[in-house]
């Protein structure tokens, strides 16, 4: 089961965690509490997904005792439009995933959470213990740091 899911799981703790050594940490972590609850899943074919929550949960355990998580003021919020949702879809992957790992943790945290795990702000809010407002100021700031950075990226790499 390791070798089978390992990989994809080690791909959400370095996107939530930001670095190596705290995803593989994490990642162990994960596993050995899939082991210890197994006789819990009702259903093998659930396995991947079950696993995959499991891991979610242990990246925010992590960050709630590593993070420091800022209540960002409302002005955010104002400053910040959530207009073209859409728009890191046209970034080419691997510069994406790059500026992602550049984040400040929360707000990296909180982008990965929203944007790749497709969770709410209320569920993110409960997740980490923060503020509604927080989890939405921090994931605006999340985007507007991307595009600010990548913007400056491609217009000095002449691709824009």
């Amino acid at each position: 089961m390791y070798n089978q899911f390992s990989k994809a799981m080690f791909s959400i703790c370095i996107r939530m965690t930001g670095t190596r050594n705290d995803a593989e940490d994490v990642l162990h972590e994960s596993f050995i509490i899939a082991f210890q609850k197994l006789h819990q899943l009702k259903e093998e074919q659930q396995f991947g997904g079950w696993l995959r929550r499991i891991v979610i949960t242990e990246c925010i355990r992590f960050a709630k005792k590593h993070f420091y998580w800022n209540d960002w003021d409302e002005k955010y919020e104002d400053e910040l439009s959530d207009s073209g949702a859409d728009w890191y879809t046209q970034i080419p992957f691997d510069l994406m995933q790059q500026e992602i790992r550049s984040l400040p943790d929360g707000c990296r945290q909180i982008f990965n959470l929203y944007v790749l795990e497709d969770f709410g702000h209320r569920q993110i809010a409960e997740q980490l213990g923060i503020s509604e407002s927080t989890s939405k100021s921090q994931y605006l700031r999340a985007r507007q740091l991307l595009k600010e950075r990548i913007t400056r990226k491609l217009v000095s790499d002449g691709s824009i």
